[in-house]
């Protein structure tokens, strides 16, 4: 996946600034994004804080990291079934 060019912070920074009421379309110029980003952006980040992002972003490392976990588990698993099986 692309890496953003903002920062989490920058982000929470233009979604404020939009919830200030500068309209969306000036957000998005000045900040030089289109307005699809920017709702995209308001979806994922929309009403939190610069802590609560760096929380969220613990937790999906922590995901990924359990997803692997079990994926390989279970490869074990059925590569062990599978000598067992054969004897």
């Amino acid at each position: 996946m692309r890496k953003s060019r903002f920062t989490e912070a920058q982000i929470i920074g233009m979604i404020k600034e939009q919830e200030a009421g500068m309209p969306t379309a000036e957000v998005c110029r000045k900040h030089g994004l289109s307005q699809g980003t920017f709702y995209k952006y308001k979806s994922k980040y929309g009403g939190m804080e610069v802590s609560d992002v760096a929380k969220l972003r613990a937790l999906e490392d922590e995901n990924a990291k359990l997803k692997r976990l079990l994926a390989d588990t279970m490869l074990d698993n059925v590569v062990l079934k599978d000598l067992l099986g054969k004897h």
